[in-house]
């Protein structure tokens, strides 16, 4: 069984939803973030960067897999599945998959941490981070004007990948206000039942706990 080391943080919840999405069996390893669970000996050993989320993955000997990206991309390439088969649509998807570890998140990331955290206010920094935000909503906005889903007409894991930073879009102080291809992409989303039941892996009970996952999302 594949073992997935998590916690309620739009990088966990991607592979999360990744795997209910690909009804493989998994057991969860939640780690306490604020507790520093990601920064222990036994979990370094697995992750050397000490952040979330970790897969182990059975196969070949008990393989390891650390960072978000590369854990969509071993899923979908081990199942044949949420990447396209065509040489076009593979690319795209990688391509946007790429597009959200190296823009979205960290970009998000950082709006989250001066917009919230931070006990002194930096409006300079937060104007940066939140419009830098913005702006790549607008990119995929674009996009998805063009094509129902990133990668183009397959739902994939560049989706996948990028869901979770959208869902948690206001918690960085940034509005979805006139994008209305990415809002309909959203919803779309939202109702698939895989999104759903992935949203919840590690249990978050409600949406006023994404202040303590938004935290965490900080340290993991």
């Amino acid at each position: 069984m594949l073992e997935l080391y998590t916690a309620p943080t739009p990088n966990g919840w991607k592979i999360s939803i990744a795997l209910e999405e690909l009804g493989l069996p998994y057991a969860v390893r939640v780690l306490q973030l604020q507790k520093g669970d990601q920064k222990q000996a036994d979990y370094l050993r697995l992750n050397p960067n000490g952040r979330i989320p970790t897969l182990v993955d059975p196969d070949d000997g008990g393989r390891v897999i650390f960072e978000s990206g590369a854990i969509l991309l071993h899923l979908a390439e081990k199942t044949g599945k949420l990447l396209p088969t065509d040489a076009d649509g593979r690319s795209r998807a990688i391509q946007w998959l790429f597009w959200q570890v190296g823009g979205l998140g960290p970009m998000q990331g950082q709006a989250n941490v001066f917009f919230r955290y931070l006990p002194e206010k930096i409006p300079l920094a937060i104007e940066r981070y939140q419009g830098e935000t913005r702006r790549l909503y607008e990119v995929m906005n674009s996009r998805l004007a063009e094509a129902p889903y990133l990668a183009g007409d397959t739902y994939s894991i560049a989706d996948i990948a990028a869901f979770p930073w959208v869902f948690a879009h206001f918690w960085a102080g940034v509005q979805l206000d006139g994008l209305t291809h990415l809002l309909d992409w959203k919803a779309r989303l939202e109702q698939r039942p895989a999104v759903l039941k992935g949203l919840s892996i590690p249990p978050l009970p409600d949406l006023s706990k994404l202040a303590q996952a938004g935290q965490d999302l900080v340290k993991g």
